[in-house]
């Protein structure tokens, strides 16, 4: 337990100082913003698994009304706060320290929610049952979840997605979990791979550039594994990626 809080430690802090913590377009995200029915007078809108509030920023920004951001890693939070301070947008923006899994909030509380790179951590299933509950009637949220773009998927390709998250499915799939959790799909939209080098893993290469040095055992475990990584989405990332689904509560 104590190795495993000192991975999560140093995986943290690689992501410090990065606007975002996982795949994500700013031009993407308006996009799917575009894509929204509309919403109620002042909505009440949330971002679960915020990390530093890439996503929370332009939700802010777009509606002008408190965004309710929540995470369970202090330092995002942090950073969050800085970068909304920066951006005179810290007036719209509450920070939540919490577990995402485990919200005592009231039901039909949320009109808009808001999540991306996130829900694995429950697994999308799990996100959708948990959260369901919290939705307004009609309330609109926007998930985004690794996802299958291929029936034809190599070996390697399912070899690494077992160990690492068994329950990846296919846009299908998900589709048919999204209605057993009571939501009504409203579109289906890929992050283009592109978005992962330009916004994420460039700025990471980055900053791991920048710890390598230094770096003790287990940053440096946390920094080869991470190169892993980018080196495998390189080279199949015609085979998956994340899927961004629009969904209405019902």
């Amino acid at each position: 337990m104590e190795e495993q809080n000192e991975y999560i430690t140093a995986l943290i802090e690689l992501h410090r100082g990065l606007k975002r913590q996982g795949p994500g377009d700013p031009s993407f995200s308006k996009h799917m913003l575009s894509q929204l029915p509309e919403l109620p007078h002042n909505p009440r809108i949330v971002d679960l698994g915020c990390g530093a509030g890439a996503g929370a920023l332009i939700l802010a920004e777009r509606f002008d009304t408190t965004i309710t951001a929540v995470d369970f890693a202090r330092p995002f939070l942090a950073d969050l706060e800085g970068h909304a301070r920066a951006q005179g947008l810290d007036h719209l923006i509450k920070t939540v320290e919490t577990d995402m899994g485990n919200l005592d909030w009231p039901p039909a509380s949320i009109d808009l929610l808001w999540s991306e790179g996130a829900a694995y951590n429950l697994t999308f299933e799990g996100a959708l049952k948990i959260w369901r509950p919290l939705m307004a009637p009609n309330g609109i949220a926007v998930i985004s979840e690794i996802t299958w773009f291929t029936t034809d998927i190599p070996v390697p390709v399912l070899e690494f997605w077992q160990e690492a998250y068994p329950q990846i499915a296919s846009e299908s799939e998900n589709t048919a979990l999204t209605r057993d959790a009571g939501f009504d799909m409203l579109g289906v939209h890929r992050l283009p791979a592109q978005a992962w080098w330009t916004y994420y893993y460039e700025p990471l290469r980055e900053r791991m550039d920048a710890l390598r040095e230094s770096a003790d055992p287990i940053m440096q475990a946390v920094i080869e594994e991470t190169e892993a990584e980018m080196a495998f989405f390189d080279k199949y990332a015609d085979c998956y990626g994340y899927a961004f689904y629009l969904l209405q509560a019902v």
